[in-house]
């Protein structure tokens, strides 16, 4: 970067800082850049809208507001434009696309946002709202939540306690979106990029894929936790993880002098459209650091990761802040 006192060398540092949001403060790593000739400090938008969405997140965390991508998800579930969900919801006629766009509702709306997943909570809303509405749209609209199906909770939360370790999106996941799909295809990205993985090289392509995209743009990919062992970060019950897939294949191979290892293969390709343009930049990112790089020397470059050496010690999960002082990437 360069500075905009000297045109000379900037670089980009962090410190431990505060905010005050909505009469509370929260702790975040504040990002700045620092002109190496004059020390003055300057930001830009990215790191802007990296630090205040670390804020953001925290805050939606505490108080179970849901992410942007899920209110998208809430009115895509319905079928109904934004305008019609605000109408129902009582909102104004434009707030529930500022939401889908990152404005953060109070808490008393965050909590009707969750609750109108369950379709019968949002089939009440809509009763009570039909005066609102022509009798034609009214009847379109009750046909469409009708036909959908309440989800199983308790399948829900199994299944992602299974895989995901914690339904919460929180600092110890990045705050991303725990998708079962999503993640599925982060793994046929990189078995199809390296031709089968290893699941030891998996663990770490995981890691550095989340922890990229965290300190790129304050928020992981695969909703996975993580913890350190000696032989570093790994997803927390990685071996379900990797087990969960059934189109995913786990091979005992051979390797040498009675050496063998678990590879993760698979005859499927991972899907593009699962993913945004910056999604697939972090995975090429990272694919292009480590394609030729043994499990091995993946494992050590690792161990050089100051949260590996600030966690591996303990049994506590990474906390993703951890993530702006990544090194290898």
């Amino acid at each position: 970067m360069k500075s905009p006192f000297t045109g000379g060398k900037a670089t980009l540092k962090s410190e431990e800082s505060e905010l005050m949001y909505r009469k509370e403060a929260f702790k975040f790593v504040h990002l700045f850049y620092e002109c190496d000739d004059t020390l003055k400090r300057f930001t830009t938008t990215k790191l802007d809208e990296i630090n205040i969405g670390q804020v953001y997140n925290q805050y939606r965390a505490k108080y179970g507001i849901p992410f942007p991508d899920e209110i998208a998800q809430i009115r895509k579930q319905y079928d109904l434009p934004a305008i019609k969900m605000s109408r129902v919801l009582g909102f104004g006629d434009n707030q529930y696309r500022l939401y889908e766009n990152g404005d953060m509702p109070s808490e008393t709306n965050g909590k009707i946002l969750m609750s109108i997943k369950n379709p019968l909570i949002f089939k009440t809303f809509l009763l009570n709202s039909r005066n609102q509405f022509s009798q034609e749209e009214f009847e379109r609209m009750m046909k469409k939540v009708n036909s959908v199906e309440p989800k199983s909770e308790d399948l829900n939360i199994k299944a992602h306690t299974y895989v995901f370790h914690d339904i919460r999106r929180d600092i110890f996941n990045g705050y991303a979106t725990q998708s079962l799909g999503k993640l599925q295809n982060i793994l046929l990205y990189y078995i199809n990029r390296f031709s089968g993985v290893y699941c030891t090289m998996m663990n770490k392509l995981l890691f550095y894929t989340d922890f990229y995209s965290y300190k790129t743009r304050g928020e992981a990919m695969t909703g996975l936790c993580y913890k350190a062992i000696q032989r570093g970060p790994v997803p927390v019950r990685w071996d379900r993880v990797y087990s969960y897939f059934d189109n995913i294949e786990q091979n005992i191979v051979h390797i040498k002098d009675g050496i063998e290892g678990t590879k993760l293969e698979s005859k499927d390709h991972f899907d593009q459209a699962m993913f945004s343009d910056e999604d697939l930049s972090v995975m090429e990112t990272v694919f292009n650091c480590f394609h030729d790089r043994t499990a091995t020397q993946i494992s050590e470059i690792s161990h050089r990761e100051d949260v590996w050496q600030q966690y591996k010690d303990s049994k506590e999960l990474m906390k993703f802040d951890s993530a702006f002082s990544l090194k290898a990437i």
